[in-house]
């Protein structure tokens, strides 16, 4: 069983009709978390956690025609779950069509970089990914970012670090190494660990190389 890391970038006519130009926004991520497409009412139900502009984004969501339902349940200032129902537009039924190949399974999140940018991991045997390739719509631009046998999570902190990669991020945040202003030092961090400085130093640009990596989803 193999997996692959896909970034797409959508057409025009994939896009939601926003109105607004993004930068107007301040949108920087959508995690689609979960989503359920009711054949009977042709709509599609689905679990977001965004970031962005809060009420702004609530304001473009509400105006839109397609949409008939839209929750927001803050995290913190800039970081809400969104629950939605909206239309399954032709453009919408198309692409989730591209992926709908037997022995493919789509692994959460699909996220959202912008109104044309969207990562996905997908999951299944060689001849299945293949299939989906060759498959996808006209005018979705593809990228693919890895293949591979699937050992990790996609986009969960988890699947990205080791063991001990995980202990050094816990153990420099328990001494105060992330605070701002720092109250911790690499020194403390190292003793803890029973490592060298420059060993957890390593250690903590991995981590934080990976947590970049998941914000913008790398």
């Amino acid at each position: 069983m193999q997996s692959t890391d896909l970034t797409l970038r959508l057409p025009d006519r994939m896009q939601l009709p926003v109105s607004r130009p993004e930068n107007e926004l301040d949108f920087h991520r959508e995690e689609l978390l979960s989503w359920h497409v009711d054949p009977e009412t042709e709509r599609v139900r689905f679990l977001s956690l965004i970031v962005g502009d809060r009420e702004a984004l609530r304001d473009v969501a509400t105006d839109l025609e397609v949409v008939h339902r839209f929750d927001l349940t803050p995290v913190d200032e800039d970081t809400f779950y969104a629950y939605a129902v909206m239309d399954l537009r032709a453009a919408d039924a198309t692409l989730m069509g591209a992926f709908d190949e037997p022995g493919l399974v789509i692994v959460p999140p699909i996220v959202y970089t912008g109104r044309e940018t969207v990562h996905v991991t997908v999951l299944g045997e060689p001849d299945a990914l293949a299939r989906l390739l060759e498959g996808v719509p006209d005018g979705i631009g593809v990228e693919v970012e890895r293949v591979s046998d699937h050992q990790r999570t996609a986009e969960t902190l988890a699947g990205r670090l080791t063991a001990r990669q995980f202990e050094a991020m816990e153990t420099a945040r328990e001494l105060g190494y992330y605070d701002v202003p720092r109250s911790g030092s690499l020194a403390e961090v190292a003793t803890e660990l029973g490592c060298s400085e420059s060993t957890a130093s390593s250690l903590l640009r991995t981590v934080e190389s990976q947590l970049v990596d998941a914000a913008v989803g790398r």
